[in-house]
């Protein structure tokens, strides 16, 4: 169940096992290259649930005053490999950080995940400076083109769900503001845009795959979708991925 209990487990041990898969998979996208365009270039920034920190460098030549934040030991190692840092390991409701303390806080493809998010975004607004900034990039269901729906159908059938994630709710585009007005942040933009992954060869399905949070999926329905991707790599196929940009202020 993606709204159980045990899906914070579940994502703990998804980064123990697969530290820097995200940004595997985005990275060759461009999506964080959208989402750095919405951040400052100047003012502290946090990179809460930094991951492997594949925004540390982003916008471009800003290394200056980025901390990065995660809970996973993984994901912080790969970080550190890179040369990223300083690092903090910690949880994203309860931030070891001053009142006012970052002029940005940026949050990639995490805040669909993180728990409880009106404690998180609570977080995010107490250690925001005045009229300091949320950038976030989540996953979105749209938009798509018309052979998108080929492939993203044809994977989701194979899977026998959705893809789905405990905040979805709360992130809807209907309840989106009032979600983030009751943490003391005011909505700016919410965008989407559609991104490719090209599956060139098998192993490009296989990471597609691996890349996905997929809690209690059967085997049987992994191997369908393990062969759709790779159906869908034999024909150089770029698979749809939809994102959205939030853009939001201290209130």
């Amino acid at each position: 169940m993606v709204n159980g209990n045990g899906f914070p487990r579940y994502v703990a041990e998804f980064h123990r096992r697969s530290p820097g898969i995200t940004e595997a998979v985005l990275g060759p996208t461009g999506a964080y290259g959208w989402l750095a365009q919405a951040v400052p270039r100047e003012g502290r920034m946090l990179d809460l649930a930094c991951g492997s920190a594949p925004m540390w460098e982003r916008p471009a030549g800003r290394r200056e005053g980025w901390v990065g934040l995660d809970s996973s030991p993984g994901e912080l190692e790969v970080a550190r490999g890179r040369g990223a840092g300083p690092l903090v390991r910690a949880r994203a409701d309860a931030l070891p950080f001053a009142d006012n303390s970052f002029a940005v806080v940026v949050c990639s493809m995490s805040l669909q995940i993180l728990a409880p998010l009106p404690a998180v975004l609570a977080e995010v607004a107490r250690v925001l400076a005045p009229g300091g900034r949320l950038v976030a990039l989540i996953p979105a269901s749209g938009p798509v083109r018309g052979v998108d729906l080929l492939w993203a159908g044809g994977l989701l059938a194979a899977l026998g769900r959705r893809l789905g994630y405990p905040n979805d709710a709360l992130l809807s585009g209907d309840r989106l503001a009032g979600t983030l007005a009751a943490a003391g942040l005011r909505a700016v933009t919410d965008e989407r845009r559609r991104f490719s992954f090209r599956l060139s060869r098998a192993q490009d399905a296989e990471l597609f795959l691996d890349s996905l949070y997929l809690p209690g999926l059967p085997g049987r329905r992994r191997g369908a979708a393990r062969a759709w991707l790779r159906a869908a790599a034999r024909a150089k196929a770029g698979f749809p991925v939809p994102l959205r940009r939030i853009i939001a202020v201290r209130a």
